[in-house]
């Protein structure tokens, strides 16, 4: 595990595949950013499993 990991989801407006960069050192946290493609915000949700992996939920920003 780096602290740096890349990610590879969906953005849930345009469904176009996105990827992220993931601090792990941050923990579990909550953050928006925007979509590579269509621009629009994306609420994302990052937690840690135990082998130091993030997982990453991406909604619609007003899901959040």
């Amino acid at each position: 595990m780096s602290l740096l990991e890349t990610i590879n989801t969906t953005c849930p407006y345009c469904a176009e595949p996105i990827e992220l960069v993931i601090d792990c050192s941050e923990g579990e946290h909550d953050y928006i950013e925007d979509c590579f493609v269509c621009c629009r915000p994306i609420s994302l949700t990052v937690s840690i499993d135990t082998s130091g992996l993030p997982l990453v939920q991406a909604r619609h920003e007003d899901e959040a």
